[in-house]
């Protein structure tokens, strides 16, 4: 139990249906959907949907999304991949012959096909109750009347905005300036979108007008897209990667998403008696540090588009997690295990829904970069994602860009199961913190005992090339400590992530939990 007489925040319990997300109006959306008789996946469209428009720095209809979907009286659990690919006609050889040696992180290089609306409307029709018309209309009211910024979001949004170019300013500043908190950001082209997607399903947005919107204003800008690129787009269901962990098992969208990182950083981690350890000590710290290196460095060499990807199995194996264990030297730091090479950021929303059936989904949704390519549609304001930042250069590399292909993503939904039953639905945000994020929330509980509240409350650091962030909830002493251990700490400027979780328990009492980092809440009935 937390102490009452320090700030924090108590975790939301309820019986017959849970949300928990990074913005209270998309929570209470997702909550109004199940108490119309919607399930979870009603829902968390519903939410997802309209966190584009209460954090459109972090996501929107230009992007893509994964989902885990547990359906209600089962415990299977099923990935959908709704990322968007490559223009066909795009080429790594072209890049390199223009000069690049990794894929731009601005303007229309990296812009992928979106392709979370195909995944939504894909949802909708296999596992909704709804329909799309009815589990739209909260964000098409909301995108027509505005909703007031909130703190984080502003925050986020004027340190974001630098990278809008052309349409995307008049569509996200207001008055050439990001707003304040309390604000209100109104998108009513994008609720005329909503509307073609609630009539036509996905071909309101990836034929016709909007289409033909989005493919103007990128060939505009050099883009190679095509319509056929655009009708193309198609999500595609796959199955989970899972591993254990001591009593329960971690499960993780497969690639081309970084789920399986989450699952190896767990397996080096389970060579140490982290139980033994201050939670939020040096030592437990470093060891997870060393553990992210060596799980980051497997990364850039195997994920890559489903198709591509190569030796999975090898990463995931219990010798391999045993080798790289050894590497770890309890008493100093390693220089980095590999030289990061794509670009990676930290913008993503992240929704997750339990119905009173218990279908529980697991929801990520993100444009990658702070307004993505920062490129936005001329007419509707679409703002694209820069996705295509996730592929590599390197010839060869199962991970080069390519026309057609998915490139690697740093976002990851997750589902613990234990003994065969799946008993939470979670996600980290923080774009390539969110392994390490999936095996600490995962250690806190399992290693120290923390109820899923408190293990999203807790401290954070994260090594990256950069250098070791470290959150100011820890110590002085501690930051000395790693320090000396050769760690280059630093205290981040933005906290590490976000994150979102709800627990079924025992009895069938739904707990949730919402980072305080974000705007967000939990909220039942």
């Amino acid at each position: 139990m937390r102490d009452f007489q320090k700030p924090g925040r108590s975790a939301v319990f309820a019986t017959n249906g849970l949300c928990a997300t990074s913005h209270p109006l998309a929570a209470k959306v997702a909550v109004e959907t199940l108490e119309a008789g919607g399930n979870a996946v009603d829902a968390a469209i519903a939410g997802a949907v309209l966190l584009g428009l209460c954090e459109p720095q972090m996501t929107g209809l230009g992007g893509d999304c994964f989902v885990l979907v547990k359906p209600a009286g089962e415990d299977r659990i099923l990935a959908l991949n709704g990322s968007g690919r490559a223009p066909a006609a795009l080429t790594a050889d072209s890049m390199r012959a223009a000069g690049h040696s990794k894929v731009p992180v601005s303007g229309v290089l990296p812009i992928t096909v979106p392709g979370a609306v195909d995944a939504f409307c894909t949802l909708s029709a296999d596992w909704g109750r709804l329909g799309l018309d009815r589990v739209l209309a909260p964000a098409i009211r909301y995108a027509d009347e505005g909703i007031p910024v909130a703190p984080r979001t502003a925050m986020d949004w004027a340190d974001d905005c630098k990278v809008l170019t052309g349409a995307a300013r008049d569509f996200y500043l207001l008055g050439g300036k990001p707003p304040t908190t309390g604000q209100i950001f109104r998108a009513p082209m994008q609720a005329e979108v909503l509307r073609r997607i609630a009539a036509k399903g996905r071909a309101g947005f990836y034929e016709g007008e909007v289409a033909e919107d989005m493919l103007r204003s990128l060939n505009a800008l050099g883009g190679v897209h095509t319509a056929e690129d655009f009708a193309a787009t198609a999500c595609t269901y796959g199955d989970p990667v899972t591993g254990p962990y001591k009593s329960v098992e971690l499960c993780e969208h497969p690639p081309n998403g970084i789920g399986a990182v989450a699952n190896l950083t767990l397996n080096i981690l389970s060579h140490f008696d982290l139980g033994s350890l201050d939670p939020f000590g040096t030592q437990r710290a470093h060891l997870e540090a060393e553990a992210t290196k060596l799980a980051t460095d497997a990364r850039n060499r195997f994920i890559a588009d489903p198709d591509h990807t190569t030796r999975l199995a090898h990463m995931l194996a219990p010798e391999t997690a045993a080798k790289l264990a050894a590497l770890i030297d309890p008493k100093r730091a390693m220089a980095a295990a590999a030289p990061l090479t794509e670009a990676l950021h930290a913008e993503t929303v992240y929704i997750t829904v339990v119905d009173k059936d218990r279908m529980a989904v697991s929801l990520i949704y993100s444009i990658f970069d702070g307004f993505g390519s920062g490129v936005a549609s001329d007419r509707f304001g679409i703002n694209f994602q820069n996705r295509g930042a996730g592929f590599n250069l390197t010839q060869g590399h199962p991970n080069e860009a390519g026309g057609g292909k998915r490139p690697m993503h740093t976002i990851i939904p997750g589902m613990l199961r234990k003994n065969g039953k799946v008993i939470m639905p979670f996600g980290v945000m923080g774009g390539p913190y969110q392994p390490t994020g999936h095996a600490r929330v995962v250690t806190n509980m399992i290693d120290y005992g923390l109820d899923p509240q408190s293990a999203l409350d807790a401290p954070r650091c994260f090594s990256r090339p950069e250098g070791m962030m470290v959150e100011t909830g820890y110590s002085d002493t501690v930051r000395a400590e790693l320090a000396a251990m050769g760690h280059d700490v630093k205290t981040p400027e933005f906290p590490i992530g976000g994150a979102q979780a709800i627990l079924i328990d025992d009895s069938g009492v739904l707990q949730g939990a919402s980072d305080p980092r974000k705007d967000g809440c939990a909220l039942g009935y």
